[in-house]
C-alpha cells in the first residue's frame, strides 16, 4: 500500500476577486512539478464564485470535467445548446472531446456558488462532445458510500470515458465505513468536503485530499460529522 497526504493548506490559490479557488494539483498560476497529477485525475479545484460573477465562454478539448456544486446556483450555457442551472445536490458532467465552449455564472446576485471542478484524463480522444447533470437525491444515502459517476452509462451516476468511479459519503460522527477498489491498478483520492475521518492512522481534516494505492481495500473511520469525496481513477493512463 503507498499514500500521500496533501493538506488543505498545501494547496495552490487564487484570488481573482470574483473567484477565489483552491488548487489541490497545478493549474494556472500554480506550478508544483510534485503535484501535477494523481493518476488520472488532473484537476481538483475548489472554487468560491462571488455573486453576479462567473466564467465567461471558454473551449475545452479532451478532457472529461465534473462539476459537484456545494452551495448555490451555477448558470451554465454551452455550444451544444444546453442552458441550466446547477445546485448542491447535482453532478454535472462534460465529455470535452472534439471540442466545446461553455460558460459558467453564478446564477444568485445576493450569495455566492461554491462547488468543486474536476478534471478526469479521458481513455478516449476526440470523442463526441456531450453533457449531462443529475440530481443525487434519489440515490444519496446516510453513513455510507453513494456512486455519483462509473464508466458505464447503465450504472449509477453519470458516466465518462475512463476507468474511474465517484462516491460520496455522508457520515455522522462515530461511523467506520470501507472501501473495496473496483479495478486492480486503480488508486483512490480521498477529498474532505467537511468534518474530520481518519485512514490508516492518518487524520484528515476539511479540505485535505489523500491518496490511496497499490491495495485492494481500505477501512476509515468518522471522528466528526464529515461530508467526504471518493475518486477511483487509472494510476497509468
Amino acid at each position: 500500500m503507498k499514500t500521500i497526504i496533501h493538506t488543505s493548506d498545501t494547496r495552490g490559490h487564487a484570488d481573482h476577486g470574483w473567484l477565489n479557488s483552491y488548487h489541490s494539483f497545478s493549474f494556472g498560476n500554480y506550478y508544483n512539478p510534485e503535484r501535477m497529477n494523481f493518476g488520472a485525475l488532473r484537476v481538483l479545484n475548489d472554487d468560491t464564485v462571488a455573486a453576479g460573477r462567473g466564467f465567461g465562454t471558454h473551449p475545452h478539448r479532451n478532457m472529461e470535467i465534473i462539476s459537484i456544486p456545494l452551495e448555490g446556483d451555477l448558470q451554465h450555457m454551452d455550444d451544444m445548446g444546453n442552458s441550466t442551472v446547477i445546485k448542491s445536490g447535482d453532478v454535472q458532467v462534460m465529455s470535452a472531446g472534439t471540442g466545446i465552449s461553455h460558460s459558467e455564472y453564478n446564477k444568485n446576485k445576493d450569495q455566492e456558488v461554491k462547488f468543486l471542478q474536476i478534471w478526469i484524463i479521458p481513455n478516449k480522444e476526440e470523442v463526441t462532445p456531450r453533457y449531462d447533470q443529475i440530481s443525487i437525491a434519489d440515490i444519496a444515502t446516510k453513513n455510507s458510500l453513494y456512486q455519483v459517476l462509473s464508466p458505464n452509462a447503465d450504472d449509477a451516476g453519470v458516466w465518462i470515458h475512463q476507468n474511474a468511479w465517484f462516491h460520496l459519503g455522508d457520515y455522522e460522527s462515530g461511523t467506520t465505513d470501507s472501501y473495496d477498489f473496483k479495478k486492480k491498478g486503480n488508486g483512490v483520492y480521498i477529498f474532505v468536503v467537511d468534518g474530520e475521518i481518519e485512514i490508516t492512522n492518518q487524520k484528515l481534516n476539511k479540505r485535505d485530499g489523500f491518496g490511496i494505492w497499490e491495495t485492494d481495500t481500505f477501512d476509515f473511520k468518522i471522528n466528526r460529522k464529515s461530508k467526504i469525496l471518493l475518486m477511483e481513477v487509472p494510476m497509468t493512463f
